[in-house]
This record gives C-alpha cells, structure tokens and sequence, in this order.
C-alpha cells in the first residue's frame, strides 16, 4: 500500500492539468507544477529579460495596418505559447518538490507575477495608451508609451486603488517646462490625461494670436512645414520654450477658441499644461484647469509601439534633452 501511494504521489501531471496550470501561471507556473524548478526560474529570467528588451527596442508596427485588436488578443497568444512550450516536459518530472503543490505554485506565481507588476507599475514604470489627437504630432492616437514614476516621485494617485495613503509627495522633484506628464484630471481624478507642462507655479501663461505668452514674453515660434492630420494638410510649427526645450505643435485653423485667452495666474502647487494639437487639445485653458503637483502621475519617456500602424521610431524618446 505504501509503496503504491509513494508512486501515485510522484507520478507525473497529466498534460490536461500542466495546460491548464501553464496558461494561466505561465512558463514560471507550469514548470513549478511538474517540479521543473530550474527551468522555471530560467525562464522567469529569460522572458522577463526578452520583454525588457523588446519593449525598450520597440514593437514593429504594419505601416497603415490598425493591430489595435492585436493588444486585445495578445494575452491569449501568449497563453497558448506558454502551453506549447511546458507541456512537453510534463512526462520527464515528478511533483515531488515542495513548490510543486497546488498552494506553493499559487504562492509563487502571485509574488513573481502580479506582485512584481504592480511595484513595477507603481514605483518604476507605467505603460499608457494614446487614444486622442490631444498632443498630435508628439504623440499619435495608437501609441503605446511608458511613463516614469521616479521622475516626480510619489503620490496617493501613484499606486492602482489609491493604496499609497499619503498627503502631497515622497521623494518628490519638481517637473520640467516643457515636461510632457501623465497626470490626474483635477475635476475627475479617475481619467488619465498627457500633456505638456508649459507653465510653473506663479507665472503668467496667454495665448494672443495662437502664440504662447509667459509673463508676458512670447515664446520662439516659428513655421516647420506641414503635417498630414486626418487626410488634410496642417500647419506645423516649432516651439522654443524658455530653458531651450524645443517641439513640433499643430494649428489647424486660425482664430481658433484657443488661440486668444485671457491671462491665466497659476496658484502655487500648480500647473499650466497644452496640448501639442493646439487648436484640438481639452488643457489648462479650458476643463483641465491647472493640474495640482499632487496629480501628478509621471513622466513620458519612451514609446514602445503603435497599434495603428504609424511609424514612431524618430518620436520614440518623449521627453528629449533640451534643443531636441
């Protein structure tokens, strides 16, 4: 009896089960549920090394294809890769480890996986999503970025749930002009937006003509050809900040709602951010309103992919040095 329980116990798992534990574990899980612990920690160090590597490199893009969907279905591409590449082994080893039962795969996986993703996520880096036109040509509907949590530090609005209780910021540092930042929607704190900061705490911001005054001083403007924005030829522009921070804007149209503004007084604490797309951007000068230090989320830096199809590679670092 005992030498039968002895070998129902080190038997190895039925493929069914192995495809199962690998789908939703991934590799790291389904080499821990046949007792493979070596080649599950080789392949937590591989893939994760490969997806740092690819997404700082960059996904390619099908020029004018839109994958959009392909993001919605990559989860269960990966699922079915992960299946294909455990299953095979299941035969050559025995469940005969510690970490090979169903509590210490669960445990494991848990701290290598969604742990991991949300310290990542809240402390390092944040992948996000364009879906507007807002900062056209900076940044294009369909790009995939990462933004940086360091840059700025840390808040209540750094954390997914709020789970950072803290009052202002840890570790904080000031934002750039010219900074292009992920922030909370001061009315609505539950939407993201990304937009440039153009005006610091105590300064003077205006828009006359479609031309970006602070403390009263134009900014350098001046024209830089064309853009091809929604089939139609647009005026594109180069904008030298104070600082020597320099970037492409849009006008689409002259006299625009945006283009002549009273004067706006940013508080202390707070804000004044555009839009690059300046005659189709929601910003400072109108529901936005100044964005408080505290919403800050963090800082663009690096894009990763396009989902529509547009090329990136000449935008891929976000926030360049001055004169770039």
């Amino acid at each position: 009896m005992t030498q039968q329980s002895d070998q129902r116990e080190t038997a190895s798992r039925s493929r069914w089960s192995t495809a199962l534990v690998s789908a939703f574990g991934g590799p790291f899980g389904g080499f821990l549920w046949i007792g493979a612990g070596r080649l599950a920690v080789i392949s937590l160090m591989v893939f994760s090394a490969i997806s740092f590597a690819i997404t700082y490199i960059g996904f390619p893009v099908l020029p004018g294809k839109d994958l959009a969907w392909l993001a919605n279905f990559s989860g269960f591409g990966l699922m079915i890769l992960w299946v294909a590449l455990v299953v095979p082994f299941a035969p050559r080893f025995q469940p005969d480890k510690w970490y090979a039962h169903g509590v210490g795969v669960l445990v494991l996986v848990f701290l290598s996986s969604p742990v991991a993703a949300l310290v990542v996520r809240s402390f390092l880096f944040q992948p996000f999503s364009i879906s507007s036109s807002s900062m056209t040509p900076t940044l294009q509907e369909g790009d995939y970025l990462f933004v940086s949590k360091t840059a700025y530090g840390y808040s209540r609005y750094s954390v997914p749930f709020k789970l950072l209780p803290i009052e202002g910021r840890m570790f904080g540092a000031e934002p750039k002009r010219g900074d292009v930042a992920v922030f909370k929607f001061p009315p609505n704190p539950s939407a993201d937006y990304i937009q440039r900061i153009v005006g610091l705490s105590g300064e003077k911001i205006q828009m006359v003509d479609g031309v970006l005054l602070i403390n009263g001083v134009a900014v350098g403007l001046e024209d830089a050809g064309t853009f091809a924005y929604e089939g139609k030829p647009a005026r594109l522009q180069r904008e030298t900040l104070p600082g020597g921070v320099s970037h492409l804007v849009l006008d689409l149209t002259d006299n625009s709602t945006g283009d002549n503004t009273r004067v706006f007084e940013v508080p202390e604490g707070h804000y004044f951010v555009l839009g690059d797309n300046r005659d189709n951007a929601s910003d400072s000068r109108f529901t936005v309103g100044f964005v408080p230090y505290e919403n800050l989320v963090g800082k663009a830096v690096r894009l990763f992919w396009n989902s529509n199809g547009v090329d990136y590679v000449a935008r891929q670092i976000v926030n360049g040095s001055a004169g770039e």
